[in-house]
């Protein structure tokens, strides 16, 4: 039997539900078609700021149209669960027969599945008053931000992530779309004022105006995606390996008024890259798997993993310029394309070939990198 609570006492007892099974943050919203979202979602693919991203860009009706997920959907119910850890990381510089890359805070484990586990709990009590009720997190059904905005959260900050009043981005978001009829939480005022640090800390410049990020240039998504990377963003990856955190880290909110939670016990906040190059397809796939890995193709991990080493390791790294030295000789084009950038970068000339059978190696082979300078 569905309840018959007044709609705002049983809208309240719901956000109770979820605070008590893990979320930092709930809200609520109707279940209308996100059409500002899906306006946006249209209007920048026309301008060519998709790049090859697909998520809710794949079906923006789709991903705007919440009774699409759930029909006669009458409301969602959206949750926030912070990320943000702060840890202080050993001078692994000094450490010189190890090359370390970097791992998008989001990424360093598995809190999509935290989120999933209390936006279930909030999904099971609905169902259990008799309504109908689905849960997604991560999911290109339907465009999560845009929810969580109208849902009172917070506001878009100009780098495009949801800002939550008084505990800025580090959150992961997810939604429960439910046939209950539910009160709708006020929208918050944009709180960004003039700042514009995620702007000017953006190491491709991909946010192109406030609140619109160019995919092609945001490294976040050149890290994802398959393909050769283009050479005018290999320096800027830096030691990059998944993910970038460059626009959270400048943004003032962000920042001062994180939500702190403890690591996990299984973090990877650090990726031994030179060890990674010696793993298996399988071990890979086991060992970052939750990464979005285009494909489910270990490849483009290696290819980050190389310009990790042309952009980091010492020169002076025999351990590194073997591992670049045998990916030259590699039988997959394109990783032989990156390891010749990285071997260049490495003052590694020697090993490197006059020609190679594949055009995209031959095109590396006429625009190798200058050898980088040693810090």
């Amino acid at each position: 039997m569905k309840s018959v609570e007044p709609q705002s006492s049983y809208t309240q007892n719901l956000s109770e539900v979820g605070l008590s099974a893990g979320l930092h943050r709930v809200g609520f919203t109707t279940a209308e078609p996100l059409l500002r979202a899906r306006e946006a979602l249209v209007e920048r693919e026309a301008r060519g700021l998709r790049d090859t991203m697909q998520f809710t860009y794949r079906n923006p009706v789709r991903s705007t149209t919440p009774v699409m997920a759930l029909p006669h959907a009458r409301s969602i119910v959206v949750g926030a669960r912070s990320y943000f850890a702060d840890v202080q990381l050993p001078a692994l510089s000094e450490m010189t027969d190890a090359v370390f890359g970097d791992v998008a805070r989001y990424a360093w484990s598995d809190h999509y599945a935290a989120l999933r586990d209390s936006l279930t709990v909030v999904a099971q009590q609905l169902r259990s008053d008799g309504h109908e009720a689905v849960v997604f997190a991560d999911s290109n059904a339907i465009v999560d931000r845009e929810v969580a905005y109208l849902a009172g959260l917070g506001w878009f900050g100009k780098n495009a992530n949801l800002l939550i009043s008084g505990a800025g981005s580090w959150f992961v978001l997810g939604c429960v779309v439910t046939t209950a009829e539910l009160t709708p939480s006020a929208t918050v005022s944009d709180g960004c004022g003039t700042c514009r640090r995620c702007i000017d800390a953006c190491p491709t410049g991909a946010i192109v105006e406030p609140g619109v990020i160019d995919a092609g240039k945001c490294l976040a998504w050149i890290l994802q995606k398959p393909g050769i990377i283009a050479l005018q963003y290999r320096e800027a990856i830096g030691a990059r390996m998944y993910g970038c955190d460059s626009c959270q880290d400048a943004c003032p909110p962000s920042m001062r008024l994180a939500q702190h939670e403890d690591i996990a016990s299984d973090a990877q906040i650090v990726v031994d890259v030179l060890e990674l190059l010696a793993l298996s397809d399988a071990e890979i796939l086991e060992r970052y798997g939750r990464w979005y890995i285009a494909g489910r193709d270990p490849r483009w991990v290696r290819r980050n993993a190389l310009l990790v080493i042309g952009n980091t390791a010492s020169l002076h790294n025999e351990k590194a310029q073997a591992v670049v030295a045998a990916h030259v000789q590699s039988a997959d084009p394109i990783l032989r394309a990156h390891a010749v950038w990285a071997a260049s970068r490495l003052g590694m000339s020697s090993i490197i070939p006059s020609h190679d059978e594949d055009p995209d190696v031959t095109s590396e082979l006429h625009r190798l990198p200058g050898v980088r300078e040693q810090h």
